[in-house]
């Protein structure tokens, strides 16, 4: 799923479902906001072709659309992506939530919705996505002698067990469930530390520096850890 820098989290393509026109186009304003190309399709057939030629990252579902109920589309959708499917329906049942989900919703919204918690949803969903497809991609890593265990939180390198203290495993595991793209300094600042005030600068490189101790093969020569200069930092891990 592809991410700009400084906008990690906003997708590159998004697909909604929707048979009313007014609607369709208030959802697609409001999504277009995060997201360069908002697909839209009005009906189960144009849907299921939609989301198998365009590949979107996330999928806003009606349930009444005119050849079929939307809960079909979930299960069809189910065996052609993973990708995060949120509901929208005037359905409010309990039992019609838990049908839904055992379809392979993602989440439920009951219309009509507010733009902004359909947004918050939209990125809670995607920051859900991105983490748990970095996770099983970088869980774990073997390169030059160094073992990298992201769940068990074991590093192994040249044979011998380190010892990362809890914010070097936040700054560790930030750079890997990004890998390939740069971070910077307040980026980093943000994900691991959290705080609105502080020398971000300072704390991300001393920080870096001791992780780099701990998990290159040669520190002196970073091969996971990389330095853009005047940029920030990216995680390099095997191909």
């Amino acid at each position: 799923m592809p991410y700009q820098i400084g906008e990690w989290l906003d997708p590159e393509r998004i697909l909604i479902v929707e048979d009313d026109d007014a609607l369709r186009e208030t959802l697609a304003h409001t999504l277009g906001t995060i997201c360069r190309d908002v697909r839209t399709a009005s009906t189960l057939a144009d849907a299921f072709r939609e989301a198998g030629n365009a590949k979107p990252d996330l999928i806003v579902l009606d349930l009444g659309l005119p050849d079929g109920d939307g809960t079909e589309l979930v299960t069809r959708l189910r065996a052609l992506t993973d990708v995060p499917i949120i509901v929208l329906s005037g359905r409010d049942t309990e039992d019609a939530k838990v049908a839904l989900l055992d379809a392979g919703a993602d989440d439920f919204l009951i219309k009509p919705c507010g733009a902004s918690e359909l947004l918050a949803r939209v990125r809670g969903q995607l920051r859900r996505s991105i983490t748990s497809l970095a996770a099983r991609s970088w869980a774990q890593i073997v390169v030059d002698g160094v073992e990298i265990d992201l769940v068990s939180q074991r590093i192994v390198r040249n044979g011998q067990p380190q010892r990362l203290t809890p914010t070097e495993w936040a700054l560790l595991r930030a750079l890997v469930l990004h890998a390939g793209r740069t971070l910077s300094p307040k980026q980093l600042w943000d994900l691991v530390w959290d705080r609105e005030f502080g020398d971000y600068s300072t704390h991300v490189r001393v920080h870096i520096t001791h992780l780099r101790r701990k998990i290159e093969p040669n520190p002196q020569m970073p091969r996971l850890i990389i330095t853009e200069p005047g940029v920030g930092y990216r995680f390099n891990g095997p191909k």
